[in-house]
């Protein structure tokens, strides 16, 4: 007698910190998968064919929504999908950027807080869906809400740490508001909510100031951005790249940010000790340029010396 095998519901998540979620909460009662693949950017990302089969066979499309995903509509149309879209960030207020208007921050999941209210809105999705297993769906998540608030502390401790007037977190794209505004720091980038915008010479300028200004111990690059030019601002202000932040994309298996807590926790982790060193001060320089100077004198008379035996030495061969 053959038994049939009810189907698991496919998830589509369109980035990968909420497949981590629904994973976490759909546990082994799901499939999921993700159009967006790791370390790839979602503001610049162009669909495949491959993509057009994952939302066509998708039951449930879980999506941020607030500009994220500008190329997911045109991508659902032309899959011919009968999958349901759910806005996982419902109910979330957006925020905006005083230095680029008309630009709504997307980045809501990097408040833990906020987290718990997408993982709320998957739950009540794969509930609705799959009744079967909303038990086991709830239980998952009030499991994995008391990890969030944990989290939130952690975070809450971790920049508490830093000196109160070096809380100033500069990085690649305006992607840390909403992390910013919860957890205490004043949050500056060198271009928009979007990484297709354009840097202008004047956020060059604003930022370099604000360096000088602060005496601001560290800047960051992020994972899925060309670090070239926080590397270049770094390099005319001498000091140091913080490390290496995680804002669109988890990292992969091996990587310190492999979920969405450990992306928010290694965030906490890489700030917190960058910008709790102590920024160099115009005697530090002074010195370590007087160090190097010095070291070049005293490497002169050494290369000197060691010319005049080569020469020695070559003439008694001869």
């Amino acid at each position: 007698m053959w038994v049939q095998v009810q189907a698991k519901p496919k998830i589509l998540a369109t980035a990968s910190m909420w497949a981590d979620m629904s994973r976490v909460i759909g546990a082994e009662f799901i499939d999921v998968e993700t159009i967006v693949p790791i370390g790839s950017d979602p503001h610049l990302y162009e669909p495949t064919p491959n993509d057009v089969r994952k939302v066509n066979e998708a039951d449930l499309i879980f999506i941020n929504g607030f500009t994220f995903e500008g190329w997911l509509q045109k991508l659902i149309n032309s899959s011919g999908t009968k999958a349901k879209t759910i806005l996982i960030n419902e109910g979330i207020i957006p925020i905006t950027n005083p230095h680029f208007k008309n630009s709504t921050d997307p980045h809501a999941w990097m408040d833990a807080l906020n987290g718990i209210i997408y993982a709320g809105h998957i739950t009540q999705a794969l509930s609705a869906f799959d009744p079967e297993h909303a038990a086991n769906y709830q239980s998952n998540f009030e499991t994995y809400k008391k990890e969030l608030e944990a989290l939130h502390q952690y975070i809450l401790d971790k920049i508490n740490s830093i000196p109160p007037q070096q809380r100033i977190l500069i990085t690649s794209h305006d992607a840390f508001h909403y992390f910013g505004n919860r957890y205490g720091l004043q949050v500056e980038s060198l271009i928009g909510t979007s990484t297709e915008a354009d840097v202008q010479t004047g956020d060059f300028m604003r930022v370099n100031q604000l360096i000088k200004d602060h005496k601001i111990p560290a800047i960051f690059i992020e994972s899925t951005i060309n670090p070239k030019l926080m590397e270049q601002i770094s390099h005319e202000n001498k000091i140091s790249i913080g490390g290496k932040l995680f804002a669109d994309s988890l990292g992969d298996d091996q990587s310190p940010a492999n979920t969405y807590i450990n992306l928010l926790k290694n965030n906490a982790n890489t700030i917190a000790e960058a910008l709790s060193k102590p920024p160099l001060d115009a005697n530090q320089e002074t010195a370590i340029s007087s160090s190097k100077t010095n070291s070049w004198f005293f490497l002169i008379p050494i290369a000197i010396i060691g010319l005049a035996l080569f020469i020695v030495l070559k003439k008694r061969s001869n």
